[in-house]
């Protein structure tokens, strides 16, 4: 008996999207132990730009015309989810690690499922409330053993940071989902992370200084991790992630999206040698689980 996989274009979009994701994560732990959060934010954010920049020079599109209450829309959406969302996740990551990081990343299913129940009226079956609480649960059994070994406040910020990315994240997606209708995801995307560029430049000139803007575009740019995860996780899987969105069901792309938890943990053990015992890969489970059965509810 055969079996067949009946993926359409945007659950592919989605699986991509995944693999380039994780890939960037452990990429991006790497560049923390030279550059800050917001300074990875403003590189990544930039070189994304670029990105989407080419890709329109290259192709010979035309950036269409957007209107002024989509345009605002775009803007408030890259705000919260580029330049607070990212900023907030990569101070996760900083405090977390990739291993710990990738678990709290399973919040984000349940939140789409949300906010797509608040946003749209997608209806929310019970096993999103099991599934939630699954999440919370491997959240909570993931992190209590780091809380006892370093500085619990540390770890509980972490968490905080993580949870509150996923919130913004999945808000600021489904914020964009009806202006897909009538624009490329690239032009939605340029519009969006040029907010995020702008805002944190701003935060760092005025937190820090000029000389530190500099420092950053110095130190970044030699940088071959930031680079590469940049290219992978802001140019490749937010197109990727847009175009998931835009071709399959919110609930559908958020599980696709959610593979990156079992991909970062593989990642992070191979190449930071994050150690995973069997605490941790129950919290993984449970989470994923979770995930599971939020997005088929």
């Amino acid at each position: 008996m055969s079996i067949e996989l009946n993926l359409n274009n945007g659950d592919i979009f989605a699986i991509l999207t995944a693999i380039c994701w994780s890939s960037a994560v452990i990429l991006f732990e790497f560049s923390s132990r030279r550059l800050s959060s917001l300074q990875i934010n403003i590189l990544k954010n930039l070189i994304g730009i670029t990105g989407f920049f080419l890709t329109i020079f290259f192709t010979r599109t035309n950036l269409t015309s957007i209107s002024l209450n989509h345009f605002l829309v775009l803007i408030f959406s890259g705000f919260i989810g580029v330049a607070l969302g990212d900023l907030f996740f990569l101070s996760s990551l900083r405090m977390l690690g990739s291993g710990l990081s990738a678990i709290i990343g399973t919040f984000y299913s349940p939140a789409i499922i949300l906010f797509a129940f608040i946003m749209y009226g997608e209806i929310i079956e019970t096993q999103f409330f099991l599934g939630a609480a699954l999440v919370i649960t491997g959240i909570i059994i993931g992190n209590h053993e780091s809380s006892q070994l370093v500085d619990s406040r540390r770890v509980f910020i972490g968490v905080i940071f993580g949870i509150l990315a996923q919130l913004l994240t999945a808000y600021s997606v489904l914020l964009v989902r009806p202006i897909m209708d009538y624009h490329g995801v690239v032009d939605i995307a340029l519009v969006r992370f040029t907010t995020g560029f702008i805002f944190s430049i701003t935060l760092l000139l005025f937190k820090n200084g000029r000389q530190s803007l500099i420092n950053t575009f110095s130190v970044g740019f030699k940088n071959v991790h930031l680079i590469s995860g940049a290219l992978l996780g802001t140019y490749l899987s937010v197109i990727l992630w847009l175009l998931g969105f835009k071709y399959t069901l919110a609930g559908k792309a958020a599980i696709y999206n959610q593979l990156s938890t079992i991909l970062i943990i593989i990642l992070a053990r191979v190449f930071l040698k994050e150690s995973m015992n069997l605490r941790k890969w129950f919290a993984v489970i449970l989470s994923v689980c979770g995930a599971l059965l939020v997005s088929f509810g």
